[in-house]
Parts: structure tokens; sequence; C-alpha cells
């Protein structure tokens, strides 16, 4: 037999359908996974890696980043993908629009496309691929041309952006859009990407499983009257006041209206972003029932289940939707442990203090919103959830499985034969300090400062090359642009 490239001897393998590890070796050949064995032959073998009877756990695909929102894109892909490899991320997937922030321009994707590739090629050491929002009904007649072109075959709606800003209020969404004067972004626009999409996956029915919309459920309305409310009464301050001026029945009005629409347009595959509170499950739940040939997924991040509004380090955790009170926390956690949770994401935003706090810095509603993550989604969801009652191996399907099958990464998501050789090794029983200097992110604060964690990513391989050593970045960025579906 042909000698493998690398061998991982002295690991246990984390699998998404098992709930304890095995003690198998990881034998890699031209950069898939060759062999899953007990004793590997290493003879010839290029590079032996004795893992210590650590953890392998597949290679995270962090299904929620957004590169170049506030930063240069091509210098997030290469810094944030750096504190991507450090939390065991070798797959990220990026959201991104048109509009102000990430390139700063409108027009066509055909156009902005091109930039994006250019911006991020040879840059990332993690593989990558974009989720894309179609903000004009140009952009909706251009959703074919994505799939075909470009491998996008995940969609985005923002359903308060036609109403309410980024980071609060706002009187003039439209140029924080860069749509036309005429066009209007609302449930009417929904509608029609909603029909788009649906159109796609009919025009391209081999892909029509991997072609879905996420939504970002929140309703500006609620918003825009609870933030006057909040500000006017004075009585809150910082993260509360910013969770009680976007409260959770806002995301539940949202999750309810998205869902009709999806019903009314025949969409099946719709993606409920970041759910952060007990109502926004629950709608989304009573959703599911309501309309059952909808194949609603439900997302939640890593913050919303470690963070809550006290617990948080500072306005760094401004983040849409908010944190919440811990009994919105320990929801979450019910919910990811009776299975109705179907991934969990960083949404990383890297956004460095001098773009973060605005003046004066103690105001929430100045502060802009979104922090980094992305290091510690992996960690934190080991530490964290296995002490609650999640195996290694719901871990790994939250975290690498469901969202590959999702998202058409038919190549990533599992340690299996045939696949790319993407995982890391955790050592789940290291215990050690969040501190924000240590990340390596540019970001120089995080929410998440003095949380003891219990587990820890020691060494990331991105198909079979080590790309992480000892807690240390190492080679050149190797991370490719994924065209989906990528196919085994």
């Amino acid at each position: 037999m042909e000698p493998f490239d690398l061998v991982v001897t002295n690991v246990r393998v984390v699998r998404h359908d098992q709930a304890e590890p095995a003690a198998l070796d990881i034998g890699v050949r031209d950069g898939r996974i060759a062999a899953l064995a007990p004793h590997l032959d290493v003879t010839g073998a290029k590079s032996v890696v004795d893992a210590g009877g650590k953890l392998a756990f597949p290679g995270v695909v962090d299904a929620h980043q957004h590169w170049g929102i506030y930063h240069p894109l091509a210098e997030d892909a290469a810094t944030e993908s750096r504190a991507c490899a450090q939390g065991g991320v070798t797959s990220a997937l990026n959201y991104i629009r048109t509009g102000q922030y990430y390139l700063n321009r409108g027009g066509p994707y055909r156009e902005f496309f091109p930039e994006v590739h250019r911006a991020t090629d040879q840059k990332s050491y993690v593989d990558f691929a974009f989720h894309v929002a179609p903000m004009t009904t140009e952009h909706i007649d251009e959703i074919p041309e994505l799939i075909r072109d470009h491998g996008v075959t995940s969609f985005k709606i923002f359903m308060f952006y036609g109403g309410h800003g980024l980071h609060g209020r706002s009187a003039d969404q439209s140029s924080f859009l860069m749509i036309p004067p005429d066009a209007r972004y609302d449930y009417a626009h929904f509608e029609f990407v909603m029909r788009g999409v649906q159109a796609a996956r009919e025009q391209f029915p081999e892909l029509a499983d991997e072609i879905s919309l996420s939504l970002h459920c929140e309703t500006a309305e609620i918003m825009r009257a609870y933030t006057r409310l909040v500000e006017e009464d004075g009585s809150l301050k910082g993260l509360a006041a910013y969770s009680a001026s976007r409260p959770p029945h806002s995301e539940g009005l949202a999750v309810t209206i998205a869902a009709y629409l999806a019903h009314e347009t025949g969409l099946p595959t719709i993606n409920l972003l970041h759910l952060t509170s007990a109502k926004a499950v629950d709608a989304a739940l009573r959703m599911a029932q309501a309309f059952p040939h909808v194949d609603f997924r439900r997302e939640v991040t890593i913050g919303h289940l470690l963070a809550d509004i006290d617990t948080a380090y500072g306005l760094g955790g401004k983040v849409n939707p908010p944190l919440r009170p811990r009994e919105d926390v320990e929801a979450l956690w019910g919910h990811m442990l009776d299975g109705t949770i179907d991934w969990v994401v960083s949404d990383h935003a890297c956004c460095r203090a001098e773009v973060k706090f605005g003046e004066p810095k103690d105001d929430i509603f100045v502060a802009k919103s979104g922090f980094g993550g992305a290091e510690y989604l992996l960690p934190g969801l080991i530490s964290e959830g296995v002490k609650r009652g999640l195996s290694y191996g719901r871990v790994a399907e939250l975290t690498s499985w469901a969202p590959a099958r999702r998202f058409g990464l038919a190549t990533k998501g599992a340690i299996a034969e045939g696949l790319d050789a993407d995982f890391c090794l955790v050592d789940p029983n290291h215990t050690w300090t969040v501190r924000a200097e240590e990340s390596l992110s540019t970001q120089e604060y995080t929410p998440f400062e003095g949380m003891e964690l219990t587990a820890k990513v020691t060494d990331t391989f991105l198909r079979g090359e080590q790309i992480l050593r000892a807690g240390t970045v190492v080679g050149q960025p190797r991370g490719r642009h994924l065209a989906r579906p990528t196919r085994p």
C-alpha cells in the first residue's frame, strides 16, 4: 500500500454519529482521509504526529462569520483566519452584501464578486465560502448566476434593515443599503427573494436541498419603538438597555412573518439565524409545527450560549440580536440538550476598539454591533456543553456535520474516509482563562474576557497540512475558496 502523507496516532476520534470517541489512527493521503483504523502502518509516512491521547474533532464548519465588515476584506481574511485556526475552524462561511460596510459599494454581484475573490485570494489560513444577500431586484435576478458561476448556494435576508440601523436608530436606510431611491427593502422584497431562491431550486433540481435562505429575524418597528422607550426611561444602561431596546418578541414576530412567507412562496429550505431567546426559539418551534413542509434549521451562537447581559465583559458585548439575560441563556441550553438546535456558530465580526467604541464610550447606542469569537467556538461549546450533558459526538454534529450538509460542503464535516482531512486536536482537560491579548484576532477585547474554559484546541489540520501547532499558526496561507457544492 502506498505510504501515507500523514498519520496521527494515539488519538481519540470524535464522530457526529457516535456519542463516544474511538481509538483510531488517522491516515491522510493527498489531502483526504485515506484510513481510520487502530495501529496504522506508519512505514514511509512523510509525517507522524503523536496526539498524546487528545481528542480529534472534525474541523469546525463555522457557518456564520463576517470577514470585511469593519476592516478591509483582505486584511480580515488574513488575520481572522488565524483566529479560526486557533479555534479549530477549518471552513469559514461568511455573509456578505452590497451597501455600506464590506466593500462599501452597490451594483450587481457580477461586478462585486470579482473584487471579493481578488481580496481573499491566497490570504486565508482556512477554507472559506460566502453567503450572499440579495439587496435589490437586480440581485434576485442574479441568483442563478451566483449559483452557477460563483458557487454560492445560500442567501440571506436582514429583516430589520429596511427600517432600523445596524447599530440602532437610523433616518436613512436607503443610503446605508445603497439601493435605488425608489427601491424598498421590506416584506415585499423578502417575498420576492424567497420566490427567486425557490425558482433557482427548481432550475437546479440536483442542488435543491443545498440551496437555502437564511434570515436575521428582528422587527424594525418593534425595535424603533422600544429603543425610544428605553432611552426615555433611562433606568437601564449598557447591555441590559440594548437587550430591552431589541426585545425577544421582536425576534419571535419576525420568525413568524418569515415562516409564513416561506409557506406562501413554497420555499422549504429556511435557516433561522442566531436565535437568542426563549421567545425566539418558541416561535421557531411553533412555526415548524404550523408549516411541517418547511425544513426550518435553527442556529445559535457561542456568544449567546456563554455570555449574558451581566457576565459579558463591557460594551464589547454589543451584538445583533443582543446578548440576553441569564434566563434566556438557560433556555437556549435547554433547547441545545433537547435537540431542537441544529448548529452553533461564532458570528465572528472583528471590530477593533477604535471602531467599536464611539463617544461617549459608555453609550451602548453609540457603540458598533458585533465581535469576534471563532477562536472560542469549539472550546467554549465543549467546556460548557459537556458538563451540561452534551456528548462529544453531538458537539461534532453541531459544529461541523450539520452545517456542512446544509450548506453544500459534502467534502467537509466529519473525520471519515474520502473526506477532506480537516480536523483539530483538543485537550479536554486543559483549564484556561480567556484573555483577548492571547487571541490571534486583531480585536483587542472580547466579551468573554476572564471566562474559564476547560478544553483547548492545540493543533489544527487543513486538508492534511498542519496550520496550528501547539497553539501557534504555522506555514503559509493555504485556504481555498469553496465553490459549492463540493463533492467527494
